[in-house]
This record gives C-alpha cells, sequence and structure tokens, in this order.
C-alpha cells in the first residue's frame, strides 16, 4: 500500500500564502534517484542543466533540462559537496574528500582555488559564495575527515571550523569567521553588505556585515532551527525571503524579519536546495538519495548576482 504523504506547503504566517510562496506545483517531481547523499546542486543557465554532488559515490551528476536525461559529470570527484558558479559561468566545488576549493575551466581543466590556510591544509570544504568583485567564500567543517564515508578519516590541522576569503587578485586565503560549531551553507543578501551562514553545529543562521576589505563583523543570530532539525545550505529568493534546507524538517521560508513563516514537507531528509530553469522558479531540492524539483509562484536569485533587486528595508 502506498505511503499516503503531507502537504507540499505548509503556511505558518498569512505573508507565506500572500507572498506567493504556495502559488507552485502541488506536488514534488523526483528527477532522479538511486544515489546515496545528494547535496550541491547548482543549476548551469548556459547548458540549461543541474549539475550536483553524490559525495559517497564520488561523483558529479547532471540533469538536463531539455531532455530529462541524466549523467556522469565527473568520477574521482574529490568527494564533492557544495557547487556555485562564478562571474564567468565556471563552476566552483568544495572538494571535501580533496580538502580543497577548485574552479573547472571552460576548457574542462581544474585550477585549485584553495587547499590551504597559513601552510595547514583544510578540513574539508562545504559550500561556496562568490561575491561580485570575484572573491570566493567558503565554508570548512569536518563533516569529511570524521569518517571514509564522505571523503577520508584524518585529524585537522587546523583544529577549528571557520569561514575564509578567497583573494580575486592574490590568491590569498584569509579566515574571515571561527564562531561556529560547523558552518555550513552561506550566501549575500542582494546588495552584498551581509552574509549569511548556516552553522549546522548549533543550529542557526547567523548574519554579518561585509565590509570593504573583506572583512566580518557581528555574527547575531538571524534564526534557529525547530527542535529536531538541523540546517544546511541558503538561499534567497527575489523578494528577500531566506530559503533553509533544513535537515529532518523539510525546507524552511524566513521573512526577511526572521520569521519563520513557512515550510515545505519533503519525504526525505533534505540536504541542499538551488534555484533554477529558464524563470529561476524552479527549485531544486537535494535528498538523501533522490534530486527533486518543484515550480513556485516566487523566483529565486542567481548565485553570482545578476537580476537579484535590493535587499529589503525590512532586513536591516
Amino acid at each position: 500500500m502506498s505511503r499516503e504523504l503531507p502537504a507540499l506547503y505548509e503556511c505558518l504566517d498569512d505573508r507565506f500564502r500572500a507572498g506567493r510562496c504556495m502559488n507552485g506545483d502541488a506536488g514534488l517531481e523526483v528527477l532522479h534517484t538511486g544515489c546515496r547523499w545528494v547535496e550541491g546542486p547548482v543549476y548551469v543557465p548556459a547548458w540549461r542543466q543541474l549539475v550536483w554532488s553524490d559525495i559517497p559515490n564520488d561523483r558529479l551528476l547532471r540533469w538536463d533540462e531539455e531532455t530529462g536525461a541524466v549523467s556522469v559529470f565527473r568520477r574521482s570527484a574529490g568527494h564533492p559537496n557544495g557547487n556555485t558558479l562564478d562571474r564567468e559561468g565556471r563552476l566552483v566545488t568544495c572538494e571535501q574528500g580533496n580538502r580543497r576549493v577548485t574552479r573547472t575551466e571552460h576548457d574542462g581543466t581544474i585550477t585549485v582555488l584553495a587547499d590551504r590556510w597559513q601552510g595547514r591544509r583544510l578540513n574539508s570544504p562545504n559550500d561556496a559564495a562568490v561575491k561580485s568583485d570575484g572573491s570566493i567564500w567558503f565554508s570548512d567543517p569536518d563533516f569529511g575527515i570524521t569518517s571514509d564515508y564522505e571523503g577520508h578519516r584524518a585529524e585537522s590541522e587546523i583544529g577549528r571550523n571557520n569561514v575564509y576569503r578567497v583573494d580575486p587578485a592574490s590568491g590569498e586565503v584569509r579566515l574571515v569567521a571561527d564562531c561556529f560549531g560547523a558552518p555550513n551553507g552561506l550566501v549575500f543578501s542582494a546588495d552584498e553588505r551581509r552574509l549569511f551562514v548556516s552553522d549546522t553545529g548549533s543550529g542557526v543562521v547567523r548574519v554579518f556585515d561585509v565590509h570593504d576589505d573583506g572583512t566580518l563583523s557581528d555574527g547575531e543570530i538571524f534564526a534557529t532551527a525547530r527542535e529536531g532539525a538541523r540546517f544546511d545550505n541558503i538561499r534567497f529568493d527575489e523578494d528577500g525571503r531566506l530559503w533553509v534546507a533544513a535537515m529532518r524538517d523539510g525546507v524552511h521560508c524566513y521573512d526577511p524579519d526572521g520569521t519563520l513563516i513557512g515550510r515545505l514537507h519533503i519525504p526525505e531528509t533534505t540536504a541542499n536546495i538551488a534555484w533554477g530553469g529558464a524563470k529561476r522558479n524552479r527549485l531544486f531540492i537535494a535528498g538523501d538519495t533522490s534530486l527533486y524539483s518543484v515550480v513556485m509562484g516566487v523566483t529565486g536569485t542567481h548565485p553570482t548576482g545578476p537580476g537579484r533587486r535590493r535587499w529589503r528595508a525590512a532586513a536591516g
């Protein structure tokens, strides 16, 4: 007998309904299943494809929007986790197993962007965000070195789980924040004056002020996970709402003032989310073993910034 699933949308505040957050598909579409641990979806507009990570299987996969076909993009990929695009549309990947952040050039070659800080190997880079000045910011928890399942068991050479910035001119890797249990997803506000970082270790999303010299300050708590949930990666829509992959609790939607206004119910543990499609109104959702999507009534921001609306005044 088939298992009855809950309705996709859960409205917790009238702003969720008024903001057209419930105007999309009534159910999830399963694009692919049979992975071990799905992470890091990123939509590549030039290809009309979505690239994502299957960490324990050590590969990057891709789904073609035109045909629905799924194929292997790269094997022996360094146990990849988070993916994003830089300002030139090149793929930036956090390789947990290789303990580095890389960029795939247009000719297919791979450039190492960061693998050490102050001469010590990184832990296991998890997620990355690209700022309009070309700098690359990434989180570095220890998930990939705690066992051989998602990487290679090893001792941390740094002894902390931090967030770093790669300078676009010099390539210098600079520590920018070290106040986390396990930093995970990160995303800039539309005006890039704030950086939001989810901390899986403490179950919160923190927000930092971003200064012109590439440093951060404050780090106040923007949102706290509900009991039993943990935050993974985070993405904005064009109206300034923050969407959060809340492991074991679906996808959360937060108003710019930090209020949890709604949820999407997902039948598996939710690891990552990404906006894509021709209109950027398709939300891709990474579950335990499956890749899902839902066409929404709202539009997501582009990971590299073009076309984004300004951050609402309500956000500060």
